[in-house]
């Protein structure tokens, strides 16, 4: 009995380090990126009292424009797409990269007008979360039918940092000025009970990319005297993130842009500060302390509690199969005198 038990724990404790060596070597790397089933995921952010652009059609040939002041409340949807991810990526990118969909709306807090909206489609390595080189990634900012394939060419971390976050500078791309300029690494905070690492990015008077007939019709509305003109864009962009999964936990974006007509008064088209809504932080939290609940077990609590019971297992099973060999060594060579009853009397 001894000997079949101890050969089943020392079976049990050989598959038990199996699992410890093959958790950290198979297990941890596949949950450490972007999973193809990713769910779709809701941010929002707002900015109170804030200053802004706003152009109203009131009929076909007459359009009013202004710079009121309300409450901002930005959606940002994020959806994976494995559709695309598996039928439109080039060779090079199978298996590294997936494709995600994004909108964004910006309305106004108390009409619930839309202020400004884009989406995108673009390509993201699955372990640095980095932009990947991807022909047909797009990002359309108006309200036309066409999709403008291959007008952005996106670079660096957009949403979403590297598993494994460092305590160094990242490229993080700004959509404003469709290029990646650096955020830089600038402490360690604790928000709502985890530690995350704090970047800083800060872009500062930069001239704006925009159509010729868009500045035209501002300079109209604000300054008719000037010709030409230019609009400059500043933003303070702050990002709370976890080190283990990559992912945002907080974002703080402080944007002012201005127009600067050549002659004329500058004229403010946009000064806000949007801050992660307090529930998206929560809930932001919450997804983390689950990610890394998982790969703290596949990587580190895991492989140590399968090694412990994997070695406790080969001890207390290889001591059995000993005990056992023992027993079965004394009872299977009777002595002579026991074997031969007769012989025994004849002794006597």
């Amino acid at each position: 009995m001894k000997l079949r038990v101890g050969a089943a724990l020392f079976g049990l404790g050989v598959l038990f380090l199996v699992f410890a060596v093959g958790l950290p070597f198979y297990v941890a790397p596949a949950i450490t990126k972007l999973p193809y089933d990713l769910k779709p995921t809701v941010l929002v952010a707002e900015a109170t009292d804030a200053e802004f652009l706003q152009i109203t059609a009131v009929d076909e040939s007459n359009v009013e424009i202004e710079v009121p002041r309300a409450t901002l409340r930005s959606t940002v949807e994020v959806i994976p797409n494995p559709g695309d991810t598996r039928d439109k990526l080039p060779e090079q990118l199978e298996g590294d990269a997936v494709i995600w969909d994004v909108y964004q709306t910006v309305r106004r807090d108390d009409t619930q007008r839309p202020i400004t909206q884009y989406s995108t489609q673009l390509a993201l390595y699955r372990i640095s979360a980095a932009a990947a080189p991807w022909e047909e990634q797009w990002l359309q900012q108006d309200d036309s039918d066409e999709i403008p394939v291959g007008n952005v060419s996106y670079s660096g971390q957009i949403y979403k940092f590297p598993f494994s976050s460092e305590k160094k500078d990242y490229q993080v791309f700004d959509r404003d000025l469709k290029e990646a300029l650096p955020a830089t690494f600038v402490g360690t905070e604790t928000v709502k009970g985890i530690e995350v690492y704090r970047y800083e990015q800060r872009i500062e008077n930069r001239a704006l990319d925009t159509p010729e007939d868009s500045i035209q019709v501002l300079l109209g509305t604000f300054a008719p005297e000037a010709t030409t003109g230019q609009i400059y864009y500043s933003n303070t962009r702050t990002i709370w993130v976890d080190p283990v999964t990559g992912a945002y936990v907080n974002v703080r974006e402080q944007q002012r842009k201005e127009l600067r007509p050549e002659a004329g008064p500058v004229t403010v088209l946009l000064d806000a500060d949007f801050n992660y809504t307090d529930e998206t932080v929560t809930s932001s939290v919450d997804t983390v302390k689950s990610n890394r609940l998982k790969i703290g077990l596949a990587s580190l609590w895991g492989p140590i509690a399968a090694a412990i019971l994997g070695l406790i297992a080969l001890v207390v099973g290889l001591r059995l199969v000993i005990q056992g060999n023992g027993a079965t060594g004394r009872h299977s060579a009777p002595s002579a005198a026991a074997a031969d009853p007769a012989s025994t009397k004849a002794d006597e």
